[in-house]
């Protein structure tokens, strides 16, 4: 049981509380001050600001100090992660965590108090900082309630200056859209913001576009206990809608010069001033001291704690057979589907899928049609979508987006960063990948996929090559922790057959994560490819095989996670020829070699990939303009087997 005091149950703020608070907050303004004076950086300014919200909410909502990770708590996400010493402050005088370690380690290399909001530290339930983010946290946290049959309540605090980021129009609509009743914003009006006044900055009537999206809005002073208590206890208890709270604050609120003043919002006060500052709040400096402690080193880390990955039925595998054209999109809704009916009903499992106006494109249509309440249709709010469905993984929970590579990765690229940075379990589908796409034109044709997503240290990105490995590589990414980028294409093919007549990857095929496929035997020369290009590439080795020529093929569907075994099996070969569909300057072709040379094989590399812009067309046209068809793929191995032959 949560402490008989919390989730506002009393109906209004009792007065022993109300001085205790006062006395906290007090306290915490002094705290703020001492630990970014000690970094010599930080935001005092509007932690100060948004003390009282921080406070009531961390004292009165749902959480427990001694089990910050229960899975009925209240998420409390901080949006404007920058008023982080706000955060800890608040933390620490709720019973989280002792505050010493955060005045002589905040900002310091290593340390678990990072400059912006980050899981490493009790209590906080998401990494921000990037401002615009929370409220899509807030609403993937309302939506694994409801999924779960929880009526745990979801707070998001954010600043009134990243009100100006149009993904928080884009979650607000959502939660109105998908009736989230159990969440509540909370927004610090300080009406300044880095550059001045918010007004000046970036003129916006804050409460109309609430209203106008359908919250409820309620304006309150932010430092008056009383006050936010009500709002807050308001809020809680409104089943109608959800509900922003307005509260009118101070920047810099409870030291005389700091007060108004836009400089310190991200501008520590400096040591000569520290001791003005903290005699204001009646309070002693020990700056010395904390140097001292600084010098020593950062403070230890606290464990982590992440929810655990459903178990999940991955059903029964479907076989594509021969002479039957189909695209990998519709082999992943079916497979989707599959998933979906082998869990959700039959066992405890939350799960949610999300799209953006493409259902019928990206195939998930079939599931929204039966399993209406796991399906979130979110509109054309790519960016939103991309939180959401990151907070709800890293929930005990299956979250899918689906949408095409273009909006799923590159238009959402710093969406999916934060997803990995967050430890979230994201499963991303994508249709539409690459050259692929076709007649939809350069606009639309993601080439940069793996680039991106490998810049990150998390997400592992897979090109299904055929609808039968798609089908198995769908169900076993569901099954799976973790961020996965599915990226197919668009137009339909044969199922790839092995040297039998049979599907390659049907029937007793078992799908391992990051081992490499041989399509096909030969010498001295490795065709490698994989995804949408691996049939142009097989054309290419047929049209080769005809003219006696016999270079090996392989198809690498794992892009992320190239296998020493494989590796050494390709360094068996004189000269490697890679194909793809994607940028070749930063695609498989770049991180094969990369791989080869890191563990010690010298191997001659020719890359075969987008090299430009493609234009309007069906994908076969664009392959042949940018020498991916089957004929251009033979003509370029074949000279390099005329070399090899030659240098031997």
């Amino acid at each position: 049981m949560f402490d008989d005091w919390r989730g506002f149950k009393s109906e209004s703020l009792p007065s022993d509380w109300k001085d205790k608070l006062r006395e906290l907050g007090r306290v915490a303004r002094g705290d703020i001050l001492k630990m970014t004076t000690v970094a010599s950086s930080g935001h005092p300014g509007g932690s100060m600001s948004s003390l009282e919200l921080y406070l009531v909410l961390y004292h009165f909502a749902n959480v427990d100090p001694k089990q910050p990770g229960r899975n009925d708590r209240d998420r409390i996400i901080v949006s404007h992660g920058h008023t982080s010493p706000g955060v800890y402050a608040a933390l620490a005088h709720t019973g989280f965590f002792d505050i010493k370690p955060v005045l002589h380690g905040f900002r310091q290399a290593d340390s678990p108090f990072e400059g912006h909001v980050e899981l490493s530290v009790p209590g906080v339930e998401w990494d921000t900082g990037n401002l615009g983010q929370g409220l899509a946290v807030g609403v993937g946290k309302a939506i694994y309630a409801k999924l779960s049959g929880q009526d745990f309540h979801t707070y998001v605090l954010m600043g009134d200056g990243e009100q100006q980021k149009g993904q928080i129009a884009e979650s607000r609509r959502h939660a109105v859209t998908f009736g989230l009743n159990n969440l509540t914003a909370v927004i610090d009006r300080n009406q300044l913001q880095i550059c001045g006044k918010t007004a000046d900055v970036h003129p916006q009537n804050i409460a109309a576009g609430w209203e106008a999206d359908g919250w409820r809005v309620i304006e309150i002073d932010g430092h008056d206990l009383d006050e936010v208590y009500d709002a807050c206890r308001t809020a809680r208890m409104d089943t109608s809608t959800p509900v922003v709270i307005l509260a009118n604050t101070v920047m810099g609120k409870g030291v005389s010069f700091m007060e108004h003043d836009h400089n310190y919002h991200g501008a520590p006060v400096k040591p000569d001033r520290l001791s003005d500052a903290l005699r204001e709040l009646d309070l002693n400096s020990d700056y010395e001291e904390l140097l001292t402690l600084r010098a020593g080193g950062p403070p230890p880390p606290f464990t982590p704690n992440h929810s655990e990955y459903p178990d999940i039925d991955t059903g029964e595998p479907i076989t594509y057979e021969p002479g039957k054209k189909l695209d990998n999109r519709s082999a992943w809704g079916n497979a989707l589907l599959s998933v979906a009916e082998a869990n959700l009903g039959k066992r405890d499992v939350a799960m949610g899928v999300f799209d953006c106006d493409l259902a019928g494109s990206v195939k998930t249509a079939a599931f929204a049609g039966q399993f209406p309440d796991n399906f979130f249709q979110c509109g054309i709010a790519e960016h939103a979508t991309a939180v959401t469905a990151g907070a709800l993984s890293s929930e005990n929970a299956v979250s899918v987006f689906a949408a095409f590579g273009i909006f799923g990765v590159s238009e959402s690229y710093n969406q999916e960063r934060l997803n990995d940075i967050n430890h979230s379990n994201v499963k991303l589908f994508c249709t539409h990948s690459g050259i692929n796409v076709g007649e939809d034109g350069k606009t639309h044709q993601c080439i940069d996929f793996f680039g991106l997503l490998n810049s990150t240290f998390g997400w592992k990105v897979i090109t299904p090559a055929d609808p039968n490995q798609t089908d198995r590589i769908a169900r076993y990414v569901l099954s799976q922790p973790g961020c996965f980028a599915v990226m197919m294409g668009r137009a339909k093919m044969e199922p790839v057959l092995d040297e039998k007549g049979e599907p390659f990857f049907g029937g007793d095929y078992t799908y391992e994560y990051g081992r490499m496929d041989a399509i096909r035997a030969g010498e001295q020369v490795a065709l490698v490819s994989a995804g949408n290009i691996l049939p142009y590439a097989l054309d290419g080795w047929n049209i080769l095989a005809e003219k006696g020529v016999n270079p090996a093929l392989f198809c690498v569907s794992d892009w992320s996670d190239l296998h020493p075994d494989d590796l050494a099996r390709l360094a068996s070969f004189e000269h490697i020829v890679t194909v793809e569909d994607h940028n070749v300057k930063t695609g498989l072709g770049t991180t094969l070699a990369a791989s080869m040379l890191e563990a010690g094989h010298a191997v001659k590399f020719t890359r075969l990939g987008v090299r430009q812009y493609g234009s309007s067309g069906p994908p076969a046209d664009l392959y042949k303009i940018l020498g991916l068809d089957g004929e251009s793929i033979a003509e370029v191995v074949s000279k390099v087997c005329d070399s090899v032959t030659v240098s031997a």
